[in-house]
C-alpha cells in the first residue's frame, strides 16, 4: 500500500477552506481565484463550486482574515469553512423554492387582476386594480427579489457588477415606474412583468442549485467507514474503550469478529480473515495471520485480533485516499457550464444597451419618463431568462429520461462532461462482474451429499459458505450434531455417523492446486468436492463492449485483483485490463490519461475507487456501489445490466445538442429583440412577455429530450 499523500509538497505551508456564497457563474470563479493568487504567501487558490467551497494554500504569515478579507472585497460573504457546513447548498435552495412559490403565486394574482385593464377598463376601476395589483406585488418583489438584490447590493459596494446588478436594476426600475403609473392614474403598470422575471430568474437558479446540492461529500462519507472509538488492550491485559483521538501508535487494541478495524496496523495475535474491499476492491476477504499489516475501515469477520497500532486518525490510508477524493474534486471545479461561459458579458452587455437608449431617446427629446420606460424595456427583454434555462431545462429533461431508464444524474454538469468523454475506464470487482462469488464447478451432484453439504454451509457466515448456501437453496439440510466453526479453516459437523469438513483445501485434506477461489467438501471417505468459484460477470458486459468500440472508444479494464482473473476476463471481453493496482495507483493512472488530453468517463463502484471517480472527467457507479462510490460518481444506474453507460453517453450527446439549439434560440431572440426595445416599440410588459415566451420555446425545444435515453 502507498505511503500518505501529502497535499502540497511544501510542508511549510497550511492550509484553510471557506465557504462562500453567491457564486453563481464562472466569472465568480474566475475572480475569487486570480484574487486570491495574488496575495502575497498563497501558493494554492481552488474553488469547488458545487461545495461553494474555497480550498487556499498558503504559508503561515497569511491569515485567515486576509484571506477572508480579499473575498470580501469582491462582494461574497465567506467564513472558515467548519463541519456544519457538509451541506450548503440544500439551504439555498430551500430559500430559492420559497422565493420561486411566493413569486409564482403573487405573478398569478395579479395577472388576473391585469384581465380587465387588458379588457378596456379606465378611470377609478383601473386604479383600483392597480393598487390591489400593488399590494400584492411589491411584498412579493421584496421577498422574491433578495437573491438578485442583496448580491447585487454587495458587489456593487465594492467596485464590481455581475449578472444580478441589471436584474436588480430591471425589476426595481420597473416595480418603481409601476408604482408612479398606479399613483398618478396612469394607464400602464408592469408589476406582472416584474413578478415574472423574478419567476423564471429563480426557477432556472433553483433548478441549477438542486442539482449541486445533491452532489454530497463523499469525503466525509468515506471517513464515517472508520469507527471513531477502538478497544485499547492495557499491559495488565485488561482492556478499556477510547475515542480515536486518544489513541497513538504503539499503543495494542483488540477487535472482536465481525467489527471494523480503526487503525492501521500489524497483527500480533489472532488469524482471521479480512475483508479488504473498502481498498483494494477485492471481493474475497483474505486470510491474515499475526506479522500481517491491516488498514482502517476494513472489517475482521470471523475471529478476534489483537493489532498493534501503526497509525490513526488523518495518518491512515483510508485518510490518504479522501485526501485525494477531495483533491479531485477540487480539481473537477475547473469544468464550467455552458451557461457560464456565455453569460460572462451579459451584465456590461445590458447596462451599455440600456444606458445608450436612455440617452438616446434623451437627447431625442422624448422626457425623461419616456426615456426610462424605454430603458426598462431593454434591461427586462434581454433578461437572461432563456440563456439560464438553456442548460437546466435541458439537463432536467434529460435526467428524468435517464431516470425511467435507471440512470440517475447527481451532478448537473454530468451531461456536458460525459458528452465530452473520450476515454472508458472499467472497475472489475462489482462494476463489470456482480461481486457476487457464484459456485462454478465441484458442486456434489448426489442428493445426500448436497444435503450434508448444506447442512454445513448454511451454520457459517464465511463469504464462500454463503455462495454454496444459495446455490443450494430449495434443498433441505441433514442433521447434523457437533457442529463446530474453526476460524481460519472451515466448518466441521458428525452427519450420518461420519465426519463431514467444509473449507480450506489443507485442512479438508485435498489438493486445490491452480483453482483461485476455492473452497473443499469431503464427508466420511468420500471423494472430496473442490468447489471453485467466480465472480459473475454481468449478462450484456461483452455487448455493451462491442458497442462502446462501435462509438469509437476503446474501453479498458482497471481492477485491484489479481493479474490472473482481470486477464481472463479481459480477453473475454475483447479489451485491455490492468490488475493490481491500488486506489492511488487508478488515480495515477487517470491522471496520466488527463495529461494526455484524454477526457475519462471512470465506471466503479467501491470505496476504493473514489479517488478515481472523483478525478475523472467524469464518473458513473452501480446503484450497488458502495455509499462513498455512489456519492463520488456523477451517474447512478440501477439493474444488473451495464448498457447504462453507453446509454448516458448518447443521451448526454443529445442533451448537449440541445443545449447549442436553446443558445441559437435564445442570442437569436435578443438579437430580434433588442433592436425593437431599443426603438421604442416594446413597452416594459410586452417585454416581459417576449422575455417569458422566449423561455417557452427554450423549455418546448428541451422537451424533445423525454425520449433521449433509448
Amino acid at each position: 500500500m502507498t505511503a500518505a499523500m501529502p497535499i502540497v509538497a511544501d510542508h511549510a505551508a497550511s492550509e484553510s477552506r471557506f465557504i462562500v456564497e453567491g457564486m453563481h457563474c464562472a466569472a465568480c470563479i474566475a475572480r475569487i481565484e486570480g484574487a486570491l493568487g495574488k496575495l502575497d504567501g498563497v501558493v494554492q487558490a481552488r474553488v469547488n463550486f458545487g461545495a461553494k467551497l474555497v480550498r487556499v494554500v498558503h504559508l503561515p504569515d497569511v491569515t485567515d482574515a486576509a484571506i477572508e478579507g480579499a473575498i470580501t472585497e469582491l462582494g461574497f460573504k465567506t467564513h472558515r469553512a467548519g463541519a456544519q457546513d457538509t451541506q450548503p447548498g440544500r439551504e439555498e435552495s430551500r430559500r430559492l423554492t420559497k422565493a420561486l412559490a411566493v413569486a409564482g403565486f403573487a405573478a398569478m394574482n395579479v395577472m388576473l387582476l391585469s384581465v380587465s385593464n387588458w379588457s378596456g377598463a379606465e378611470g377609478a376601476t383601473r386604479d383600483l386594480f392597480h393598487w390591489l395589483s400593488a399590494l400584492i406585488a411589491i411584498p412579493a418583489i421584496v421577498y422574491a427579489g433578495r437573491p438578485f438584490f442583496s448580491s447585487a447590493w454587495r458587489v456593487l459596494k465594492h467596485g464590481h457588477t455581475n449578472m444580478d446588478v441589471p436584474i436588480s436594476i430591471g425589476v426595481v426600475l420597473t416595480t418603481a415606474m409601476s408604482l408612479y403609473e398606479t399613483a398618478t392614474s396612469g394607464p400602464h403598470a408592469y408589476f406582472d412583468g416584474a413578478l415574472m422575471l423574478l419567476f423564471f430568474l429563480l426557477a432556472g437558479r433553483l433548478l441549477d442549485s438542486m442539482m449541486r446540492a445533491k452532489a454530497e461529500d463523499g469525503v466525509a462519507a468515506l471517513l464515517r467507514r472508520v469507527p471513531g472509538q477502538a478497544q485499547v488492550l492495557r499491559p495488565d491485559g485488561t482492556t478499556e474503550m477510547r475515542l480515536a483521538s486518544e489513541i497513538a501508535p504503539g499503543m495494542r487494541v483488540l477487535v472482536a469478529a465481525g467489527e471494523r478495524i480503526g487503525v492501521d496496523g500489524m497483527i500480533e495475535a489472532g488469524e482471521a480473515h479480512v475483508d479488504r474491499a473498502l481498498v483494494s476492491g477485492e471481493s474475497v476477504p483474505e486470510h491474515m495471520v499475526p506479522g500481517d499489516k491491516v488498514l482502517a475501515g476494513t472489517i475482521c469477520l470471523d475471529a478476534p485480533l489483537t493489532i498493534k497500532v501503526t497509525a490513526v486518525g488523518m495518518d491512515t490510508v483510508i485518510a490518504d485516499i479522501a485526501g485525494l477524493m477531495e483533491n479531485a474534486g477540487q480539481g473537477k471545479s475547473r469544468y464550467v457550464r455552458i451557461a457560464d461561459r456565455a453569460a460572462r458579458l451579459y451584465a456590461p452587455a445590458v447596462h451599455s444597451l440600456a444606458a445608450l437608449s436612455f440617452i438616446g431617446w434623451m437627447l431625442a427629446g422624448a422626457g425623461l419618463h419616456q426615456s426610462v420606460i424605454i430603458a426598462v424595456a431593454v434591461l427586462i427583454i434581454t433578461c437572461p431568462c432563456a440563456l439560464g434555462l438553456a442548460v437546466p431545462i435541458a439537463q432536467v429533461v434529460a435526467a428524468g429520461s435517464l431516470m425511467r431508464a435507471g440512470i440517475l444524474i447527481k451532478d448537473g454538469s454530468a451531461l456536458e462532461r460525459l458528452a465530452e468523454a473520450d476515454t472508458v475506464l472499467f472497475d472489475k470487482t462489482g462494476t463489470v462482474t456482480l461481486a457476487k462469488l457464484e459456485p462454478i464447478s465441484g458442486m456434489p451432484e448426489d442428493l445426500a451429499e448436497r444435503a450434508a453439504l448444506m447442512a454445513l454451509a448454511q451454520a457459517s457466515r464465511h463469504p464462500l459458505s454463503v455462495a454454496v448456501h444459495e446455490a443450494l437453496a430449495g434443498v433441505s439440510a441433514a442433521p447434523a450434531s457437533a457442529l463446530v466453526e474453526h476460524a481460519g479453516l472451515g466448518v466441521e459437523a458428525m452427519i450420518g455417523g461420519e465426519q463431514a469438513r467444509l473449507g480450506s483445501a489443507d485442512w479438508v485434506g485435498a489438493d486445490a492446486t491452480g483453482t483461485q477461489v476455492a473452497t473443499v467438501f469431503r464427508w466420511g471417505n468420500r471423494p472430496p468436492h473442490i468447489i471453485a468459484f467466480a465472480d459473475a460477470m454481468r449478462a450484456d458486459a461483452p455487448a455493451v463492449m462491442a458497442r462502446l468500440k462501435a462509438m469509437g472508444f476503446a474501453p479498458q479494464l482497471l481492477s485491484g485483483d489479481r493479474a490472473e482473473p482481470v486477464a481472463a476476463l479481459a480477453r473475454h471481453l475483447g479489451i485491455m485490463g490492468v490488475a493490481k493496482l491500488s486506489p492511488a495507483d487508478k488515480f495515477a493512472f487517470i491522471e496520466r490519461q488527463a495529461a494526455l488530453g484524454k477526457r475519462v468517463l471512470m465506471v466503479g463502484d467501491g470505496l476504493n475507487d473514489g479517488p478515481a471517480l472523483k478525478r475523472a472527467h467524469v464518473a458513473m457507479a452501480p446503484a450497488t456501489a458502495s455509499d462513498v462510490g455512489q456519492l463520488a460518481a456523477d451517474l447512478v444506474f440501477f439493474g444488473d445490466k451495464l448498457g447504462a453507460v453507453p446509454i448516458a453517453i448518447v443521451a448526454a450527446r443529445r442533451t448537449m445538442a440541445v443545449v447549442r439549439q436553446n443558445f441559437v434560440l435564445a442570442i437569436g431572440y435578443n438579437v430580434l429583440a433588442v433592436p425593437l426595445a431599443m426603438a421604442g416599440l416594446v413597452t416594459p410588459l410586452i417585454a416581459a412577455l417576449a422575455m417569458s415566451g422566449s423561455s417557452l420555446v427554450v423549455v418546448a425545444n428541451a422537451l424533445r429530450l423525454r425520449g433521449a435515453a433509448k
